[in-house]
């Protein structure tokens, strides 16, 4: 096999906001990477609308929170209304728990903003190198690391660069999971969108009940950033290329307002997850893995958690502190909860639409329809913080009471009313993200993971003799208040993954050094 031009540890392959905070985190965890992307640069267009608290909280460990929240919208825009059109009353109305308010769960919110205001700053938070118009045309494998094949669009120069592995973000239609022949199962392209981005003078309509989106019969509006500009989300005409899309979107808007149109962009909403997310080296996340239709907000940030989950393990196996068969853990945590965030996906399209059914249906009667309706979900619906932050993870990198076990810990199914998944209960138990405690009045546990595993005790003198290299271990204190929140008796102690999720828990301190040293190589599959 002829030589490589460039060697990298991890080639990132797409620079959307999953493959750009791959890059953030790799680069944390020093990792030699490269992202390419196809397109010229990042994309204009709004798209993805909304971070939810779990991707904040990732991005608050990166050290990005405040900056994304700077250019975002106020918290009251974290609501949905329905409305006959745009300048009609509501007639249904459903908070976003989790982006209206803040929520006790979490130390921060999420929040409503376009993409094209979130990439930027995921771009500004490394420095690893990105190239921009550069495709991916082929991948092989051999038994030291991938050679990718990518041809840049400007030039048509073709490049080899030789990496130890491949984390392909590169999107719904994803190359590399094509030239994988890894197939996917789902209802597939559920229809053709468009999304026409335009100026008009709406604030007189919106600015007394603002929201992230209007949902109306003539398709959803959306404010895109505080100083103005909107968007248009319609089904795409038969003949678009003809379409007079200023006077589509003033006939959704209603006599007497002219829309100034400045971009249009036609997409295919698909809805699958991909068989596989693993093929030996090269590893598919975010769209590339799982296409999860736009209602409800959970595309991008089950993405992003994707990463979150993948980065540190990849960090192991470069660094030589875990085994490969870490990686496997990837696809047994990730593919399960792809799959319960398309069904998540599935079922707020269907509630939404019945919803706007039902308004018709009573409009279509003659009658005088009432101010509002009653909503075909409850008021915590949208929150969707059972999906969010209570996901729970069963595999090899998971413990049972502190050591290794044939059995997978049990883990509490969190109360699903209607299939939901909306509740959440937080847990101290294996698996579970580690709830959200304040450790001083702005520290939270969250905020002591990072590029390491934490070990949470509130009795640190027992612990901090006992040996973890070549792991990178951090012991802090849990005061016995928060440890009985935990249910973990004085001596105890739970072990953090750097994701934040909870890998193993000991009742008591252990009588010897090894035991900790067992449960990390346990973990991180590492011989």
């Amino acid at each position: 096999m002829p030589a490589a031009n460039i060697e990298v540890e991890v080639l990132i392959v797409g620079g959307g906001p999953v493959g750009l905070t791959a890059r953030a985190l790799l680069e944390r965890w020093g990792v030699r990477t490269l992202l390419v992307e196809k397109h010229r640069e990042l994309s204009p267009f709004p798209r993805s609308r909304l971070v939810n608290a779990r991707s904040m909280e990732i991005f608050r460990q990166l050290g990005l929170a405040e900056k994304i929240t700077a250019n975002a919208f106020a918290p009251e825009f974290g609501r949905i209304r329905f409305r006959d059109t745009l300048h009609d009353r509501d007639f249904a109305t459903a908070p976003m728990v989790g982006v209206n308010a803040p929520i006790p769960e979490s130390p921060v919110i999420g929040v409503a903003t376009s993409q094209d205001r979130l990439e930027p700053v995921l771009l500004a938070a490394a420095d690893a190198q990105v190239r921009f118009a550069v495709e991916l045309v082929d991948l092989a494998e051999d038994a030291g690391g991938v050679v990718a094949s990518l041809v840049d669009r400007r030039s048509g120069g073709a490049t080899r660069v030789r990496a130890r592995y491949v984390l392909a973000a590169d999107g719904a239609n994803s190359t590399a999971r094509q030239r994988l022949g890894i197939a996917t199962t789902g209802p597939g392209a559920m229809g053709a969108v468009t999304t026409v981005v335009f100026d008009a003078d709406l604030a007189g309509w919106c600015a007394d009940q603002p929201a992230g989106v209007y949902f109306t019969a003539h398709g959803s509006f959306l404010p895109l950033y505080p100083e103005g500009g909107w968007a248009w989300i319609a089904p795409t005409p038969e003949d678009a290329e003809h379409a007079d899309w200023p006077g589509l979107v003033s006939r959704a808007l209603g006599p007497g307002v002219r829309a100034e149109v400045l971009r249009v962009q036609h997409w295919v909403m698909n809805a699958f997850v991909a068989e596989r997310f693993r093929a030996g080296r090269i590893l598919l996340a975010g769209d590339a893995a799982h296409a999860i239709p736009i209602t409800g907000g959970l595309g991008m940030n089950t993405g992003i958690a994707d990463v979150h989950n993948l980065c540190w393990k990849l960090a192991g196996v470069v660094h030589g502190w875990a085994g490969p068969g870490l990686l496997d853990t990837y696809e047994t945590e990730r593919h399960p909860v792809a799959h319960r965030t398309l069904r998540q996906a599935v079922a707020n399209t269907q509630l939404m639409l019945q919803a706007q059914s039902l308004r018709r249906e009573q409009l279509e009667t003659g009658g005088a329809a009432p101010d509002r309706i009653e909503l075909p979900w409850s008021e915590r619906y949208f929150a969707q913080l059972g999906l969010v932050l209570g996901v729970a993870y069963h595999s090899d990198a998971v413990l049972a009471v502190g050591g290794p076990s044939s059995e997978p810990p049990e883990l509490p199914e969190p109360s699903e009313p209607s299939g939901t998944g909306t509740d959440y209960v937080p847990t101290a138990a294996p698996g579970h993200r580690m709830p959200h405690l304040w450790l001083t009045p702005d520290r939270s546990t969250l905020d002591a993971f990072g590029e390491w595993f934490t070990l949470l005790t509130p009795d640190p003198a027992s612990w901090e003799r006992r040996a973890a290299a070549p792991w990178p271990l951090h012991v802090e204190t849990l005061g016995r208040e928060h440890a009985g929140l935990c249910d973990l008796p004085p001596r105890g102690a739970l072990l953090i993954r750097p994701d934040g999720h909870v890998s193993a828990r000991w009742h008591e301190a252990p009588p010897g050094d090894s035991v900790l040293r067992h449960a990390l190589a346990a973990i991180t599959g590492r011989k």
